[in-house]
């Protein structure tokens, strides 16, 4: 199944900052906007795979994205 999330872009100080609208918690911030974008795909990924595990009932691995 594939749903369309709405992810938000926006210019700091200090690079860029990036949040999906529809997962609380999927947000990150980059030097760029590439490597913001970038990021953000790999933490709705995490945070997806985290909650299906949840789901499952099954142990959550750690994992460390900078």
């Amino acid at each position: 199944m594939r749903k369309k999330l709405t992810a938000v872009f926006q210019k700091s100080p200090y690079g860029y900052i990036g949040y999906v609208e529809e997962i609380q918690d999927a947000n990150t911030q980059g030097a760029t906007l590439e490597e913001t974008k970038t990021i953000l795909v790999e933490v709705v990924q995490l945070i997806l795979e985290a909650n299906r595990l949840i789901a499952e009932r099954r142990p959550v691995p750690f994992t460390c994205v900078s």
